[in-house]
């Protein structure tokens, strides 16, 4: 198929289904054919209120010949599975974070698409929201100088308060680094490029959490992976950057500072699409505010880059490569921690072309 809307399916109805759902039905340029879920009746529940002519399971939907590419938003450990499952089957794959558990599957899933001549995408597209990639536009005009230093941190108490069922967040695959990280990880590799190694500590303030809420208030559930992490990034000719993922503090942070030779960026919320972006200058003796502009639609916008790609024969921007280097980044982070030294990062990933000023999710460009 090389005209037209590209067909999607999306495989895994939770929570985060319904932001996808939402958006990439209003997007022209696709078209969602259908929902599959171990659960067929809650995929049936979540195609029912999109419009979604079709749901059931995985292997159902795969059989479908209009559905080019599946957007894969399953728990963590079902990643690769899924995505192996769906590039036999003839289609490319976009998945949510993390590309997979570990290095070996994530290569096995890009192996596999190369090999079939087939496209991997990875969240998180928020890299691609007007917030960022106005950011992008201020580093690359020299507006705060020659990038030096990056602070960025991620902290809270944990989302077992709120969670209903949080157990998942606290499994491999998941913790602060695995579950947040990809959000500040993909938004400093989009500003400065790859990483080329890494150094980290590593903590677990405490071996067993209890659910906050829900009908599961109240029950314990064990912590199977670190939930501090310091982490050293070092991004070769660029800056270097301290990091901090956590579910262990009192004070809560959301924030990446990039501080250069002629000023400072302070950048909106990388797991969100839009402003504030923060400049001061050498001179200034506070913050002002900068412009921003862009697609602030959400959660999608990377589906629908990958698919506008697909149709053109262009690189697509939230790609597999990206995702493995971010993922090659945790595991060295992880490793680095357990082991007390410095790792480094083999993996390579270009800072992605940033998006056209006239980029519009809800204009209809393929015909």
């Amino acid at each position: 198929m090389s005209n037209g809307p590209v067909g999607v399916a999306l495989v895994g109805a939770g929570v985060i289904s319904g932001q996808y759902l939402r958006n990439l039905t209003a997007f022209p340029d696709v078209r969602v054919i259908a929902v599959a879920d171990l659960d067929t009746g809650r995929a049936a529940a979540a195609a029912g209120e999109h419009g979604v002519p079709v749901s059931g399971t995985l292997a159902e939907i795969l059989a479908l010949p209009e559905v080019e590419l599946v957007v894969n938003l399953t728990v963590p450990s079902a990643h690769a599975a899924v995505a192996l499952e769906s590039l036999r089957a003839g289609k490319h794959v976009y998945g949510e974070k993390p590309l997979a558990l570990d290095l070996d599957e994530a290569a096995k899933v890009m192996a596999e698409a190369a090999g079939r001549g087939l496209r991997v995408g990875g969240a998180p597209d928020t890299f691609l929201g007007g917030g960022l990639q106005s950011a992008v536009h201020a580093l690359r005009s020299g507006l705060i100088g020659a990038p030096v230093a990056v602070t960025a941190a991620v902290q809270s108490l944990g989302p077992e308060s709120w969670h209903p069922s949080p157990e998942f967040l606290y499994q491999p695959g998941a913790g602060p680094l695995f579950d947040l990280g990809p959000y500040y990880l993909t938004a400093l590799v989009s500003l400065l490029g790859p990483v080329s190694r890494v150094a980290a500590g590593l903590r677990r303030a405490r071996d067993q959490r209890v659910i906050g809420s829900g009908p599961k208030e109240g029950t314990l559930f064990p912590v199977e992976v670190p939930t501090h992490v310091n982490a050293l990034l070092d991004f070769p000719g660029t800056a270097t950057a301290t990091a901090t993922f956590s579910f262990d503090s009192a004070v809560g942070r959301r924030m990446i500072e990039i501080i250069g030779t002629e000023g400072a960026l302070s950048l909106p919320d990388p797991n969100t699409f839009e402003g504030p972006l923060l400049v001061r200058g050498a001179r200034d003796a506070d913050w002002r505010e900068l412009p921003v502009s862009g697609t602030m639609a959400g959660r999608g916008i990377g589906v629908l880059d990958l698919a506008r790609s697909i149709r053109a024969g262009a690189p697509h921007r939230a790609s597999g490569e990206l995702a493995y280097h971010v993922l090659e980044l945790m595991s060295a982070i992880t490793e680095s921690g357990e082991r007390s030294e410095f790792r480094r990062v083999v993996s390579t990933a270009a800072a992605p072309e940033p998006l056209p000023d006239d980029w519009d999710p809800y204009a209809a460009t393929l015909s």
